[in-house]
């Protein structure tokens, strides 16, 4: 989390002319200062243009078309344009500007190297048509983006609401679906190279992937499409995001493509919801999927998200999350009926609830207050109510594996968890979510939550939230193998020997569990109540996603499979009801019994939905049983059974085809079962009061629970804690603890040197020493002194080998602390110190440095204080350590740039 620095002068200096206030029609309800500057204009067909070392300052305006540096219409600059040396941008400096800082408008192959974009209106690097590919972004840093007037995603609520020239009629703006996307790098086509990029504080996001549905601007009509949602990603590596008030990085929607009229009165190019990432092979939906991989994401410090991803397939991998409201959230749009068969995965990645990064009091900082486990005050992301959460499902099927959460502990004021579910969730999840490898912090508050009723969860009783579930699939979370963790007040998915976890509002159950997706149609604004016949008095109420008053609702149950149930409407029963087996494996089934009047006829049918052709197959028509025990003793059988005294029509919804992979549906399609309803009664669809005592049964496990794993996992968690945008360079963790003469008295006796998780412990008084070899990170001595003699000072002068990291720990009361003081300064790696009335020492130093590292210190207890546990994460195989690995780092970003640049 160190600073970002980034030099703004430069020997060649262009600077637009401006006034002392602003003035005329440009804006000045908005700005107070003069946003008329110069601009710097490149058109295409030139013979070459490279610019470096070039300061921008006063440049662009609040005027389309007019930035400081805009490649307008350029096409392929590169090589395939047919330049020998590609197109380049170098080492410029673009600050306090007017409108963006690099707009590339219709042009391919360019590289933009080491530009600093500091204090601009509007998107700063800035992609304008939807199909501008091929372009590298490689180490820039932008910081301090603000809202614009250009477009709507460049506005803020006030401007958004403001600008009306372009909508349609009287219509007024919805800032937060319209607007307020204000980014330092707005990708419009994800093929595109993003490396070693550092993006902090706009206004909105970091870096957003956003999609044009069609070409935008100049572009439309004169190329061919390139559908940018299909599209492969390019090269996303080793970036870092972060103070960004929205998100760090966003993947999802696009922009409205068509211009404002009274069937969408909205402004043309702002926001939409349409789009979706879903990238194949030649951007051809037909083609294999291709997956999208983003690599060493480093996100801090985003008061909402640190990174908000939609769509399918993305990876995530060695990739940190800290200090965010939000750490990940995985929208993943692999669930009926979306996008079949994508889905989303992070590995090797941290998350951290709360750093020692407490930050202060003042600048851009909303909220302040009390922090987690530490009690003390700090920067908080949202307010100090929010529910901060590390990893947050959403949709599915998304897996989390071999990742380490730290720092998620609950406060008075709100609840904490390393894992958590997106707030007043209206649709659904998939219990394919799955969680696998995670190590948790030992004093860690909450694995898991699943939210109560009150602030920012409200009722928590929409369809989403009753549904939450994931599989814990190795017993990391919860201690048992292959179990499945939901909401505790959810029966359909219970066992008498399932576990509640109180605490997180959960329970552990095994079992075999998919969805049922009920479709209906001519039952306007009807919600459903489920019940399982071994819970009856305990039912799931589900409102459904339509709007109030649509002619269609759509519901879809979490239910463990191999139970029966009973649906009942709070109005009329549907006309029509449509029933998806979503997530069955063959041979799964559920037996289900709808409500209707005692004199409804029926015709039942079944068919396979292939939803990429829309075609349906295997049509074929039920017919009607004698009975329920009939029904039950020919499964396989289409038939169904109406008892007209409960007014129950049962039929059994099992697979008989085969699942791959991620499908939520079969090879062939989706297995759907159609019931049409013939009725004159108004009678009301609540059957409850018939149904039970009649079908219920005994409450029983299909599948048992797994034994309770007591021991720790070994193999689970991240396989390295610090994450950086040198993701070459390893890390250190160092703890040290010493002990004053009255801790000991105390009975204290934990005072040791931990090396990377292990503990050096010493339980006599004296000095403590453990020297690492800087380069290798592996512990080459550890000596012990009971006070200051001749074999310490040997020690010191000449025990201690080159290019070692230097650690001491001491105990008890000592004399000769000074004396020890002075050859911490021989050694060049402390400043001296006042020691004599000192009782506990700790020493982070280094032999053989050319300078003091930063992290190098020596510490003492305050007045009347005493040290805690000191902690640090001290980077190896520097330079300046003279190890041979770093000039290995240095070479890997240059390496994978001169890579990417020879394949475009």
């Amino acid at each position: 989390m160190r600073a970002e620095v980034g030099l703004l002068t430069r020997n060649i200096l262009i600077q637009g002319e401006t006034e002392n206030a602003c003035y005329g029609n440009n804006w000045c309800q908005f700005f107070t200062y003069d946003t008329f500057g110069g601009q710097i204009k490149v058109l295409g067909n030139f013979s070459a243009v490279h610019l470096s070392h070039v300061e921008l300052k006063h440049m662009g305006q609040q005027v389309r078309g007019s930035y400081p540096l805009h490649f307008h219409m350029c096409g392929d600059v590169d090589q395939r344009g047919g330049y020998s040396v590609p197109t380049s941008v170098d080492a410029l400096s673009i600050h306090h500007c007017f409108s963006r800082c690099i707009t590339i408008h219709a042009t391919h192959g360019l590289l933009i190297k080491d530009v600093v974009g500091y204090h601009t209106l509007g998107h700063c690097f800035f992609l304008e048509d939807g199909i501008e590919q091929r372009n590298t972004f490689f180490h820039n840093l932008g910081l301090v983006t603000k809202p614009g007037t250009i477009l709507p995603t460049d506005r803020n609520e006030t401007m958004c609401t403001s600008i009306r020239n372009n909508v349609y009629g009287s219509y007024v703006p919805v800032p937060a679906m319209e607007c307020k996307a204000v980014s330092t790098f707005w990708i419009a086509n994800p093929n595109n190279n993003l490396i070693s990029n550092a993006a902090a504080g706009s206004q909105d996001a970091g870096i957003w992937f956003v999609f044009h549905a069609a070409s935008t601007g100049e572009s439309h009509g004169r190329v061919p499409e390139t559908r940018a949602e299909l599209t492969p990603l390019g090269v996303f590596y080793n970036n870092r995001v972060h103070s960004n008030f929205k998100a760090g990085l966003f993947i999802d929607k696009g922009v409205k493509t068509t211009n404002a009229s009274a069937a969408d009165p909205r402004e043309y190019l702002c926001l939409d919801n349409s789009a979706r990432f879903r990238p194949h092979e030649n951007a051809d939906p037909k083609r294999p999927r291709v997956v999208a991989v983003i690599d060493t994401l480093i996100s801090f410090k985003n008061n909402d998200l640190g990174a908000w991803i939609r769509g399918g397939d993305i990876i995530i991998q060695n990739s940190g999350f800290a200090d965010n409201g939000v750490g990940l959230s995985f929208a993943s749009d692999g669930s009926y009926p979306k996008d079949e068969g994508s889905s989303q995965e992070v590995s090797q990645s941290l998350f951290v609830g709360e750093s020692k990064n407490r930050g202060f009091n003042g600048g851009q900082n909303k909220y302040w207050g009390v922090g987690g486990a530490d009690g003390k005050m700090r920067t908080l992301p949202r307010n100090k109510t929010f529910p901060i959460r590390g990893f947050q499902i959403y949709d599915g099927p998304v897996r989390l594996t071999d990742s380490t959460f730290k720092g998620y502990v609950p406060t008075a004021d709100r609840f904490t968890s390393a894992v958590g579910f997106n707030l007043k969730n209206t649709w659904q999840l998939t219990p394919r979510n799955n969680l696998s490898g995670l190590s948790f912090h030992p004093r860690e508050g909450l694995k898991a939550f699943f939210g109560k009723p009150g602030q920012w969860f409200e009722d928590n009783d929409l369809d989403g939230d009753k549904n939450s579930i994931f599989h814990d699939v190795d017993g990391s979370v919860t201690g048992y193998p292959a179990s499945y963790v939901a909401r505790m007040d959810n029966f359909l998915i219970r066992h008498p020997e399932c576990v509640n976890v109180t605490e997180w509002n959960g329970v552990i159950c095994s079992g075999r569990y998919s969805q049922v997706y009920i479709q209906t149609q001519g039952a306007s604004n009807v919600s459903v109540s489920i019940a399982r016949d071994e819970y009856p008095q305990k039912p799931m109420v589900l409102k459904g996603i339509n709007s109030p008053g649509a002619s269609s609702q759509q519901y879809q149950p979490v239910l463990m499979m191999s139970k029966s149930y009973t649906v009942h409407w709070n109005g009329r029963a549907p006309r029509e009801v449509v029933l998806s087996l979503i997530n069955f494996d063959k041979g799964d089934w559920v037996q289900v019994g709808l409500c209707y009047p005692t004199d409804t006829t029926f015709h039942v049918m079944s068919d396979i939905n292939d939803r990429q052709s829309n075609i349906f197959d295997n049509m074929e028509d039920y017919r009607s049983a004698g009975s329920l025990d009939e029904l039950e003793k020919s499964p396989l059988d289409r038939k169904y059974y109406f008892d007209s005294v409960s007014g129950l029509l049962w039929l059994s919804l099992r697979a008989r085809q085969s699942r791959e992979g991620q499908s939520y549906c079969s090879r062939k399609g989706c297995e759907r079962v159609k019931v049409t309803a013939t009725t004159t009664s108004k009678q009301a669809g609540n059957c409850m009061a018939k149904a039970y005592p009649k079908y219920a049964k005994a409450p029983q496990a299909e599948v048992p629970m797994p034994k309770l794993i007591t021991a720790p996992c070994r193999n689970c968690g991240s396989s390295k804690l610090v994450f950086t945008n040198d993701p070459e360079n390893t890390y250190l963790q160092v703890q040290i603890k010493s002990l004053s003469q009255q801790e000991v008295e105390k009975g204290d006796t934990d005072s040791f040197v931990g090396v990377d998780g292990e503990k050096f412990s010493f339980t006599e008084p004296g000095f403590f020493w453990v020297t690492v070899d800087a380069c290798t990170g592996k512990v080459t001595k550890k000596s012990f002194f009971s006070k200051l003699d001749s074999k310490m000072e040997k020690y010191l002068n000449s025990g201690i080998p080159k290019s070692s990291i230097v650690l001491l720990a001491t105990r008890g009361q000592l004399d000769g602390l000074g004396e020890v003081a002075q050859y911490l300064v021989a050694l060049g790696t402390a400043k001296a110190a006042d020691l004599q009335k000192k009782e506990s020492l700790v020493f982070f130093g280094f032999q053989g440095a050319r300078a003091i590292p930063p992290w190098a210190g020596l510490f003492t207890p305050q007045e009347a204080g005493k040290l805690e546990v000191l902690e640090k994460y001290v980077p190896l195989g520097l330079e300046e350590y003279d190890c041979a690995q770093a000039e290995k780092s240095k070479q890997k970003d240059l390496e994978l740039l001169t890579e990417i640049l020879t394949k475009v």
